[in-house]
C-alpha cells in the first residue's frame, strides 16, 4: 500500500462514520446535545468537516470547499467564513442547528472529495514538506494530516456515540 492510498482508507473511513452517524436523523436529534451542554451530533459533524477542509486547502494551496461551492450560505450560521468551531462556546454549538442530515454528509462528501483529490498525487517524499512553520518543530505535510485524520476519528466517534445515546431513549 501506498502513502495516497493509506491516507485515502483513513479518510474514506471517516466518511463512513460520519454517514452513519446522521444519516435518518431527524433535526431535532441532530441538535439534541446530552447532558445539556454537551456537543451536539450536528456541530460534530460540521466541526470536524471544517476542520479537514480548512487544513487540507491550506496545505493544498486551493480554496475551502465551504465558501468555493458556498457551502457558507447553505449552512447559514451566524459564524465569521473562517470559523472552523475551535474556541466554540456553549451557545455557538446551539447555534450549529441543522435541519436535514443531507446538509451535511453532502458538506462532508464534497470536502472528501477535495482530499482524495489532493492525497492522490503524495509520496512518502511529500510528507516531509514543512507546511507550518509556527510550531516547534515545525509540522510537515504528514504530521498534519495525521492530525487532521485524528481529530476527524475523534469528533466522528463522538457522534455516533451521541446517536448510540439517543437510540437508546
Amino acid at each position: 500500500m501506498n502513502v495516497a492510498d493509506l491516507l485515502a482508507d483513513g479518510f474514506g473511513r471517516v466518511q463512513g462514520t460520519v454517514h452513519a452517524a446522521v444519516e435518518g436523523l431527524t433535526a431535532e436529534q441532530l441538535r439534541t446535545r446530552p447532558g445539556g451542554d454537551a456537543n451536539s451530533i450536528a456541530w460534530l459533524v460540521w466541526h470536524l468537516t471544517r476542520v479537514q477542509d480548512d487544513h487540507v486547502a491550506d496545505v493544498a494551496g486551493t480554496e475551502q470547499v465551504w465558501t468555493g461551492q458556498d457551502w457558507l450560505s447553505r449552512f447559514g450560521l451566524p459564524f465569521p467564513a473562517g470559523d472552523t468551531g475551535y474556541g466554540h462556546r456553549p451557545a455557538d454549538v446551539e447555534a450549529v442547528r441543522v435541519d436535514k442530515p443531507d446538509l451535511l454528509t453532502g458538506y462532508y462528501d464534497a470536502v472528501h472529495e477535495q482530499t482524495l483529490r489532493f492525497v492522490a498525487g503524495l509520496d512518502a517524499d511529500a510528507l516531509d514538506r514543512i507546511v507550518d512553520e509556527a510550531w516547534d518543530p515545525p509540522v510537515s505535510l504528514g504530521v498534519r494530516l495525521i492530525s487532521v485524520l485524528d481529530d476527524d476519528i475523534q469528533h466522528a466517534g463522538q457522534a455516533r456515540y451521541v446517536r448510540g445515546l439517543l437510540e437508546s431513549r
